[in-house]
């Protein structure tokens, strides 16, 4: 057996000198079963009077967890030790959901009893639905959602007490079977159509779909490659460790705030065009290339430093490979295409030919900036007939599971405590009190009345 394979093997601790004091201290090595080892500094303070300066915490754990893990370099996705590529392809979402719930994949019998149950809460309370008349028709759908996923704790307050374990999961299968309710509500208001109401005889992807396109006057015909596309859509979003969105879900969940109210929380940081948005904005680059002979001529724009225009799509925080969920998503994208007989789509052609010139451009290989899975996913909800403003919609009913998973994990941690990031105090030191006519008589707010 190796250091990685047990978990709480012993590791010569890391040394810290301070070349002024002579002081030294030792700091525990913690390890994982994979990846990085991490230096505990739990006790750095207490020790030296000194914390840790990491903007973004991007050289920081803020916790453990077991759910998913990521190697940025080998472009590796694996939830519970599954590679994501694997799951895309052999399971359907609410297996992943169980997945990343219950750490094992479920037996026939706990897959249908799943199913059975998530079914059972698609419904949302009638006066929830009111809820919805109060935002203007333009509003975008993402502030309906997180105005209407936050109102979730002041209806079903039978599952807002997290320490019973049994609200705790009534908790968890509502949101993830009321996420896509939700969502598809959205949609509807936003073009004026009726509401219409979850079918327990359907999938969970074929009853977001009915809910969202079909309307009562026509028969609803559902094909079962469109399905499995967006099956897989949601299945490559289920989860991706600890982002800004899940890192706020924490956070919140940290102070003891109610599972609906974190979820919310997890999608109004969602909704940055930086996170979620970022399919969107693929989309509005795709079309201000326009035509596939103006690629070189962006590819240039975006290697010049002095130009603000941006390869939307390409490079990834973590990744410094090729996005091992942008794989499945090229391939579903030529499926979905070839379904709707648009394999001609203007839009898939620029991203095709955009890809193939970037990853073979030393400039783009350098700096290891590969396709992520925005790139390929805006290309096929535009083609389903999604709006633009629904693409962060759909990535927030795929990711509600790691977010209620990730959530419910720290929950049950017994060392869980309330976030309390530090910081580096740039600011003024200590002065005087002073009095308003000894104050400076510019003022901050005179820009604001110049025109």
């Amino acid at each position: 057996m190796n250091d990685k394979e047990d978990n709480n093997a012993e590791k010569k601790p890391f040394t810290l000198f301070n070349n002024e004091t002579g002081q030294s201290i030792e700091i525990p090595v913690l390890q994982g079963s994979e990846g990085p080892d991490v230096l505990d500094i739990r006790k750095l303070h207490e020790e030296t009077g000194m914390f840790t300066y990491d903007p973004g915490f991007t050289s920081t754990a803020s916790c453990e967890s077991e759910i998913t893990y990521i190697d940025g370099l080998k472009g590796i996705l694996r939830h519970r030790g599954y590679d994501i590529q694997e799951l895309a392809s052999k399971s359907e979402f609410l297996e992943v959901c169980y997945l990343l719930l219950h750490g094992e994949l479920p037996s026939i019998e706990d897959k249908n009893k799943f199913i059975d149950v998530i079914s059972n809460h698609t419904m949302l309370h009638e006066q929830l639905v009111y809820l919805y008349r109060g935002f203007r028709r333009d509003a975008h759908p993402m502030a309906i959602m997180v105005g209407v996923v936050g109102a979730l704790s002041a209806f079903y307050h039978d599952s807002t007490d997290f320490s019973d374990i049994k609200q705790r999961m009534v908790a968890c299968h509502r949101l993830i079977a009321k996420i896509p309710t939700i969502g598809a509500m959205a949609y509807k208001y936003s073009v004026g159509q009726p509401f219409v109401y979850p079918r327990n005889d359907l999938s969970y992807t074929e009853n977001f779909l009915y809910m969202t396109f079909s309307v009562p006057t026509e028969e609803f015909k559902i094909s079962p490659n469109i399905v499995k596309a967006m099956d897989r859509f949601f299945i490559l979003h289920a989860d991706h460790e600890q982002n800004a969105s899940t890192s706020t879900v924490r956070l919140a969940g940290s102070s003891g705030a109610n599972p609906f109210a974190c979820i919310a929380a997890g999608i109004a940081s969602l909704w940055g065009p930086a996170h979620g948005g970022a399919n969107e904005a693929v989309i509005k680059m795709l079309e201000e290339i326009g035509d596939i002979e103006n690629i070189p001529m962006f590819i240039n724009r975006a290697k010049d430093k002095n130009d603000p225009f941006r390869l939307m799509g390409f490079g990834h925080r973590v990744y410094k490979n090729y996005d091992p969920r942008a794989k499945v998503m090229k391939e579903s994208a030529h499926d979905v295409l070839k379904e709707i007989n648009n394999n001609n789509d203007p839009l898939l052609k620029i991203a095709i030919e955009l890809e193939k010139i970037a990853l073979q451009d030393p400039y783009f290989i350098d700096k290891k900036l590969y396709p992520n899975v925005d790139f390929y996913s805006g290309i096929i909800l535009k083609a389903l007939g999604f709006p633009t403003s629904m693409f962060t919609v759909l990535f927030a009913i795929g990711r509600t599971v790691g977010w209620i998973s990730q959530w419910k994990e720290m929950i049950e941690d017994p060392i869980n405590k309330i976030g309390r990031p530090r910081q580096l105090y740039k600011g003024k030191v200590s002065r005087n009190y002073q009095l308003e006519d000894n104050r400076d008589k510019k003022s901050i707010f005179n820009w604001l009345w110049k025109k």
